[in-house]
């Protein structure tokens, strides 16, 4: 059993460092919702780390006109917890913008308004570290806990752990491993394009056929650039899924029933499903069209070629240009050159910050994730490691999502207290999905 006796939230411990009963690396949106729900029933005993020294969400990615994927009501703490002091509609209410948010008639909300949600949850709180970048959790034995430590050593212990590091960049085998003038990540474009100097049909391919390589398209073309061929995996350029039975799968219903799935189901299911978490924006698809329609009015050539079906599976440099080798689905091969090739080839979880006799994996396993988002270790029964953002596998194709992330965080915390203290509801279902 995890034992639920209180802990003073900065007794000395073996090490001469601050004792906390829940550690939680990374203050990123779904830290964050745990420490909100935290407030009333864990008080004093939730405290964040993150390498950052302040709030950042995606900066790299914050494009005029960029939207959520995801509605506002699913914040914070709203879907667990609607009275909560963190939930998005308090923060629009007390920051005095409520009527103009209204007013403007949002669709789906700028990703900058979320950023600014988050900026404001963050200052509200006052158990996040900022500028502490936990790289070794050890764990010091049964009763001790766990140790973080940074580059110079231990910075605190703790009873439980909650890593939530987030995602990085994936960049794809024939990118790595070398440095290629040209190449960037999406989330640099604004970095580049604001010190570059380039002539509007300098030639430029953004790879990725999802979300964020869109909006790169699009940040490309506000830019001046004119001359761009976006490059995509799938046969087209796949919109999200945003139906009422798509979004089935982003509720608490469906999750339990995902979860009593045999592996090799629910293996299948998420690539199924791919398409209600991964598809870009009808909006921002639309966008792009008739962008690249009124520039052939005005110009009288579209700036942006549609490359579906290609696959780089080479990359190189000659003469000032990025060159790229790619497979057609279709058949056979092409060849593209460009001055600049932006990366928005998706993302995967950031490595976990755990000592090897933590997990005792083998390399490139992934530990067991349990229902309640815990790894399954042999001390779980009195010090428990949970992981948030990174149980697609178990918990279905909504676990990288927004969606569900107070309902996450309301697991988490009812599994270190050992009782309902947030009820998780889900009754009205029309849906019998086996």
């Amino acid at each position: 059993m995890v034992s639920t006796s209180a802990h003073a939230p900065n007794r000395p411990a073996p090490h001469g460092v601050p004792h906390h009963r829940v550690a939680a690396i990374g203050a990123g949106p779904a830290n964050l919702s745990l420490a909100a729900l935290a407030e009333d029933v864990l008080p004093h005993d939730v405290v964040l780390f993150d390498r950052r020294p302040a709030h950042a969400w995606h900066p790299g990615l914050m494009h005029p006109g960029v939207r959520l994927q995801t509605s506002w009501i699913k914040d914070l703490t709203t879907l667990v917890d609607p009275r909560n002091r963190l939930s998005f509609l308090n923060y629009l209410v007390t920051t005095g913008r409520v009527y103009a948010f209204l007013n403007a008639q949002f669709d789906a909300i700028p990703r900058l308004e979320y950023d600014r949600y988050l900026s404001w949850a963050a200052e509200q709180l006052t158990n996040i570290r900022y500028g502490v970048d936990i790289r070794d959790v050890r764990f010091a034995g049964a009763g001790e806990g766990f140790v973080l430590c940074d580059e110079d050593g231990p910075v605190a212990t703790s009873d439980h752990l909650v890593v939530g590091t987030g995602t990085r960049p994936h960049v794809p085998d024939c990118f790595r491993d070398r440095s290629i003038p040209g190449v960037l990540l999406a989330e640099e474009i604004g970095e580049h394009f604001e010190t570059c100097r380039c002539a509007p049909y300098e030639p430029a391919v953004v790879v990725g056929g999802g979300q964020t390589g869109a909006e790169a398209v699009l940040a490309l073309l506000s830019y001046g650039l004119r001359e761009i061929r976006w490059i995509g995996r799938r046969p087209w350029f796949a919109p999200l899924d945003d139906s009422p039975p798509a979004n089935d799968f982003f509720r608490p219903a469906y999750l339990r029933h995902f979860q009593a799935l045999p592996g090799q189901v629910r293996e299948r299911y998420v690539a199924e499903q791919i398409l209600t978490s991964d598809g870009v924006s009808m909006s921002t698809l639309q966008e792009l069209y008739q962008a690249n329609y009124e520039t052939w009015l005005s110009e009288g050539r579209s700036p942006v070629m549609m490359l579906p079906g290609r696959d780089v599976v080479e990359a190189g440099h000659q003469d000032d240009l990025v060159v790229l080798r790619c497979h057609r689905a279709a058949g056979g091969h092409e060849r593209h050159t460009a001055r600049h090739v932006v990366l928005a080839t998706g993302r995967r979880p950031a490595p976990l910050p755990l000592a090897p006799e933590v997990l005792d994996l083998e390399p490139g396993e992934e530990p067991y994730v349990e229902a309640d988002y815990s790894l399954r270790w042999k001390h779980a029964d009195r010090h428990k490691v949970f992981v948030q953002n990174r149980a697609q596998p178990s918990h279905g194709v909504a676990d990288p999502n927004l969606s569900l992330l107070s309902v996450r965080s309301a697991a988490i915390l009812n599994s270190l207290l050992e009782r309902e203290a947030f009820p998780i509801r889900d009754e009205q279902v029309q849906t019998l999905w086996a």
